[in-house]
């Protein structure tokens, strides 16, 4: 594995890692070179597996309801950026979503005031490959939207996701 612009992740601060989802084995790649503690969501389904539930845990993942919106794991989310940590967020929400982001993510970084900092997985999980994770520039929202928009978290989201697409994009 090869990261790739780890010098981009604020030292301190809220900070959202906001990467495409190839795999399940994304958290842990995303957040082994970081060298802050990175929180994720987690499908709450994992957290009723015993063992890999407590372990998830202890690496500070949180549960998510799938489906729909979950008021709590976004008012988690809130919070722990709040007190100035990293969170790693999927804006797909999940891998079969390829492309289509969710609002959540722009939300989240918005009432949080966290920067966001795409991440591109390049590469894929194949034996003899290499597999790159690209950290690009922090991204402030609230300076490059206008936030009186009725459409404000798509244009966030589309700004997102272009950045990462954009990391992928160059790191192939």
């Amino acid at each position: 594995m090869k990261a790739i612009g780890v010098e981009n992740i604020p030292k301190t601060g809220a900070v959202i890692l906001a990467s495409n989802h190839i795999s399940n084995l994304d958290p842990p790649t995303i957040g082994v070179k970081v060298p802050r503690k990175v929180h994720f969501m987690a499908k709450e389904e994992l957290f009723k597996i015993p063992v890999f539930g407590a372990l998830i845990r202890a690496f500070g993942a949180f549960p998510v309801k799938r489906g729909g919106v979950s008021k709590d794991a976004i008012k988690a989310g809130i919070t722990l950026l709040k007190s100035g940590e990293v969170m790693g967020i999927f804006p797909e929400g999940s891998r079969s979503n390829a492309g289509a982001a969710k609002k959540g993510t722009a939300m989240i970084a918005m009432r949080s005031g966290a920067a966001v900092v795409p991440v591109a997985i390049v590469g894929g999980y194949k034996l003899f490959r290499q597999t790159k994770v690209c950290y690009g520039k922090p991204i402030q929202l609230s300076e490059i939207i206008d936030e009186s928009s009725p459409d404000v978290l798509d244009q966030a989201m589309d700004v997102v996701m272009a950045r990462i697409q954009e990391l992928a994009r160059q790191h192939q």
